[in-house]
């Protein structure tokens, strides 16, 4: 399929799901770019009032999300799904995309080359390793069953298809890059996991823009297959860059950049799974009686060990003859800006030791307080008795906690007045990271003004 980039898209409406997220809204942009007369952005786990946004709209690409409990993975990738089918029947739009994933054929086992002709991953056992691969693989079945579908209230038909993203990276990308860059800055990203061969696809940003774009036009009716339906209508598409890699050799650079390690140990694809599924298990459980705000994101799930530790790649010959799919950004350029993104935003931000360090430092001054202020009675007497037993005497206790809490004082007070010189946005949280671990918080702010001065003087 060979179109102008503006074919389908200039003066028409467009509903984009997701909007505000990290795919939507680069894809609102580039819709309006393109000459869209009109881009609506909504939530779909309502079927009212949001269902009446659809009046008036040629084309919707529907995106749902990914979540760790099933009850809402269910609200949101299936029900959610089928108000949009529904809303779309009713008011009579033209063409819907779905954004789908790996994981509706994908389950664990080895993939090379892939293509669309692939089975779905029985359902059943989807339940049990991915709620998330289940409920999309549901909903993909519902969009592409609808194609062709009769509008409830006009003469127009519905055409639809499915993209099939890898895992998605760019500048902006809130799941998959920040978790891994979260755990090295922490110090807990201590393990590869499975064999160095193993390769996955990955998609660039502005790629699977295009994609979407690319997928919204091959479902214009002017532009027909023999059958007599446009040529993506009822059509899977796997998209990605192209060219699969080892997911923990890719993030390498990134690493690098950031002067964070990249781990060195290996963990068995089976030892990983145990793991995930005791990390699942327990957020699972806490989750019925914690606030969910208050619980951290499991260091590592099941879905993700698959994901990187067993080979499964696909082919895009599909989408490249069908849809004119070139991927306009290679690996290396996409990585590229994604590396300048990380190093502007680790710039922003306050750095600070790993989670070992916030751990002793932490715990040391506690002690030392509970042993010197607090009285000698109950539990404490077990923390006086470490005290003793570290310093020899009360006294010792006594000096050395003064000594330590002067000095973070001090040390706080310094860092607040050189953050407000070389990083004033971030002058309070300077201050209370160095109050909590003194030199060990302050040493980061000092290097970053030692780059800052050395920076100046080179210009």
């Amino acid at each position: 399929m060979h179109l102008t980039d503006k074919v389908g898209i200039e003066g028409n409406t467009f509903l984009v799901t997701g909007g505000l997220g990290f795919v939507g809204s680069a894809l609102c942009e580039e819709l309006i770019r393109r000459g869209a007369r009109k881009v609506r952005t909504l939530d779909t786990r309502t079927s009212s009032p949001w269902s009446e946004n659809l009046k008036n709209i040629g084309v919707t690409l529907f995106q749902g999300k990914e979540m760790l409990q099933v009850g809402r993975i269910n609200e949101v990738n299936i029900n959610g799904t089928c108000h949009v089918i529904d809303a779309c029947l009713e008011y009579g739009v033209n063409r819907l995309v779905y954004v789908s994933t790996y994981n509706v054929v994908y389950g664990g086992k080895e993939i090379v080359n892939g293509n669309e002709d692939l089975p779905c991953f029985p359902m059943d056992d989807h339940g049990i390793i991915d709620p998330y691969g289940r409920s999309k693989s549901i909903a993909e079945q519902l969009v592409l069953k609808s194609n062709a579908s009769l509008s409830k209230k006009t003469d127009t038909l519905l055409y639809t298809c499915v993209i099939r993203p890898a895992t998605i990276y760019g500048p902006g990308e809130e799941r998959y890059l920040p978790w891994i860059v979260s755990l090295a800055k922490l110090g807990l990203f201590r393990f590869k996991i499975g064999d160095k061969r193993v390769k996955t696809d990955w998609v660039y940003l502005d790629n699977l823009v295009l994609a979407l774009i690319l997928a919204s036009m091959g479902l214009l009716d002017n532009i027909q297959r023999k059958e007599g339906s446009p040529v993506a209508a009822g059509q899977p598409y796997f998209i990605s860059d192209g060219l699969p890699v080892n997911t923990f050799e890719f993030i390498r650079p990134l690493l690098k950049s950031l002067e964070y390690d990249l781990p060195k140990a290996t963990l068995t694809v089976s030892s990983a799974l145990i793991l995930g599924h005791i990390l699942r298990n327990a957020y699972s459980f806490l989750f019925l009686w914690l606030n969910p705000s208050w619980l951290p994101r499991p260091l590592i799930l099941p879905t993700e060990v698959y994901k990187v530790g067993v080979t499964h790649y696909f082919s895009i010959l599909k989408a490249k003859e069908e849809l004119g799919y070139v991927p306009l950004v290679s690996p290396e350029e996409g990585m590229s800006s994604t590396i300048t993104y990380w190093q502007e935003r680790k710039r922003r931000e306050v750095e600070g030791p790993t989670i070992y360090i916030w751990l002793l430092v932490v715990f040391d001054m506690w002690v030392m307080f509970c042993s010197t202020c607090l009285p000698n009675i109950g539990p404490l007497k077990s923390i006086r008795s470490l005290s003793l037993f570290v310093f020899g005497s009360m006294k010792a206790v006594q000096i050395a906690y003064a000594i330590s809490a002067t000095a973070h004082v001090v040390e706080a007070i310094y860092a607040w007045y050189l953050a407000k010189r070389v990083d004033p946005e971030n002058a309070k949280e300077w201050f209370w990271q160095t109050l909590h671990l003194g030199i060990f918080s302050l040493r980061f702010l000092l290097k970053r003004a030692w780059n800052g001065s050395i920076s100046s003087l080179s210009i």
